[in-house]
């Protein structure tokens, strides 16, 4: 198996040289013209965007790219791309599961004045993660971020088992976020750059590995945490409460298995764009042809089709000032400014943004005490134990994984399409949650938390996969930046309006219901449809 330190750049042979034809991708002078499509000319259908603020010649180089992986078409490179990928996903929604699972036995263990502190901590550090890995793989590269993600997540994981006191597994929990944190963004950079537009809905079927996860992590929280947890009013001891030490390295354990596999057993390639924005566009081409060769397929991109977007006396400035600048630039408001260029976009980018906000107040405030609101409403029904708590978080679980498929087939489907499907979906999600609260037997809100497992989990599937689309390719990044800060920094708010609150009432229920159903109603909203149209 071939570590990916010998990975930096492919294969170093020889380029193949420019032919006077392009019999499959076309001839250079139809690759320029294409490479220059004027975004305000697209037809309403397809999306008015503004012009792209980024380098022309890169954004020409960029679609000359786009065109080749297009013809090289969907592969076995691909395909493991999928398979690697979906670490990343599963570890989005590992870690956060494991934060919410192990808060009440922490909180019994360690007496803390206030325990969502907990979840504060994590949402500090996906925030930080997100932040530090999504812009700054722009300098070192998509495919050690790639890696290191989850290598930084494993081994906070692991050392987590070992904390003594409240202060110590909160900080841990900061860390492991750090690292998890970083992952859509660098993934979904890595796979929507190697993957042909027509199998852009696999981005959204990545989230059934989203789902997946949480099933494994109930699934072994059932018996780590059902058998070794202390019981709520007990005097709680490290000897009596060793499950949830248990479950922490298990689950760091498995990551490190994930980066190990991705570490050692996949050749990736660093991502061709990524090397061309360098300078690189030898390397660049030469990543094209690894993937045509990993696919069984042939293509005739030459390094001449790339310079011929270049006017003559064209210099490429790569040096590190210039990119630092052009780091600032893309954090600047003038930058920013550019998604809100047209009332359409500006609606557009507010609307998603507006979403990804109310769900990441929303989600937090019931996923963090689920637990806790399972185990005193079974009280009341007789059947509150511990063990009973975590099986049904295991159903609960399980439940949301052909959500998660359904979703990517509704996407493609035209009566409902991604707007429709996320619109419908939250607005359901919201509904079950207030459903919840109605509930008179142990069984009865098990069902409406199933409900809300499964439509929560089309809604994920759709947001991750509709979201990158609404952004023209020069803004993507930036966009992807805006709406991961605002669920973020909202993120991050839920725990605190828990703290002040009563943590002995359904309130986080009530108002996770509402902020749902709010943003399934501006889904309706949202000025594009993305379905059946490439990416632009």
């Amino acid at each position: 198996m071939a570590s990916q330190l010998e990975q930096d750049s492919p294969t170093k042979g020889e380029v193949k040289p420019a032919s006077p034809t392009f019999d499959t991708i076309g001839k250079s002078d139809d690759i320029v013209r294409d490479a220059n499509i004027d975004f305000d000319s697209s037809s309403d259908d397809e999306g008015v965007y503004p012009k792209g603020t980024l380098d022309p010649v890169y954004e020409a180089k960029a679609r000359v790219l786009n065109r080749a992986i297009q013809e090289i078409g969907m592969g076995r490179y691909q395909w493991q791309l999928f398979f690697v990928i979906g670490f990343g996903w599963a570890a989005d929604n590992l870690w956060p599961i494991v934060t919410s699972l192990i808060l009440t036995p922490v909180a019994n263990e360690f007496n803390p004045s206030r325990p969502p502190l907990l979840t504060l901590a994590q949402n500090i550090g996906l925030l930080a993660g997100a932040a530090f890995w999504g812009f700054g793989c722009d300098f070192w590269g998509r495919r050690w971020a790639f890696n290191i993600t989850l290598g930084l997540t494993a081994t906070w994981g692991l050392v987590a088992g070992g904390a003594n006191n409240f202060a110590a597994i909160a900080s841990f929990a900061a860390l492991w976020s750090f690292g998890v944190g970083g992952n859509l963004p660098v993934d979904a950079a890595i796979f929507l750059e190697a993957l042909p537009s027509t199998h852009q809905w696999l981005l959204t079927a990545l989230s059934v590995k989203w789902s997946l996860a949480q099933l494994l992590a109930t699934l072994i929280a059932w018996p780590l945490l059902g058998n070794l947890t202390c019981e709520q009013g007990e005097n709680c001891t490290r000897g009596a409460n060793m499950g949830w030490r248990y479950f922490t390295i298990t689950m760091g354990g498995i990551t490190m298995l994930m980066f190990l596999i991705r570490f050692l057993a996949f050749k990736i390639y660093e991502s061709p764009k990524f090397l061309m924005g360098k300078g690189r566009d030898e390397d660049a081409v030469r990543v094209v042809y690894e993937i045509a060769k990993r696919n069984n397929r042939d293509t005739d991109l030459t390094l001449d089709h790339l310079k011929a977007c270049e006017p003559e006396g064209y210099v490429a400035r790569t040096d590190v000032a210039t990119a630092a600048k052009r780091y600032v630039e893309k954090l600047s408001f003038s930058h920013i400014r550019q998604l809100f260029a047209t009332r359409r976009l500006g609606i557009s980018t507010g609307l998603i943004m507006a979403i990804w906000a109310l769900i990441g107040l929303g989600y937090p405030l019931y996923n963090a005490y689920i637990p806790y609101i399972m185990a005193t409403r079974g009280d009341v029904y007789g059947d509150g134990s511990t063990y009973i708590t975590y099986r049904n978080s295991l159903i609960i679980a399980a439940v949301g994984v052909p959500g998660a498929l359904l979703g990517a087939w509704l996407v493609e489907r035209r009566l409902v399409g991604r707007k429709g499907t996320l619109a419908l979906s939250t607005v359901a999600t919201g509904v079950f949650l207030y459903g919840s609260t109605t509930s008179r037997t142990s069984n009865a809100l098990l069902g409406f938390n199933c409900a809300f497992s499964f439509t929560s989990n089309i809604m994920y599937a759709v947001l991750y996969g509709f979201t990158p689309e609404l952004f023209p390719t020069p803004q993507r990044g930036t966009g992807n930046a805006l709406t991961a800060t605002s669920n973020r920094v909202f993120g991050i708010m839920a725990p605190i309006i828990a703290m002040f609150g009563d943590l002995q009432t359904a309130a986080p229920v009530y108002t996770s219901g509402a902020l749902f159903i709010a943003a399934g109603i501006i889904a309706l909203l949202l000025p594009y449809e993305s379905r059946g149209k490439a990416a632009l």
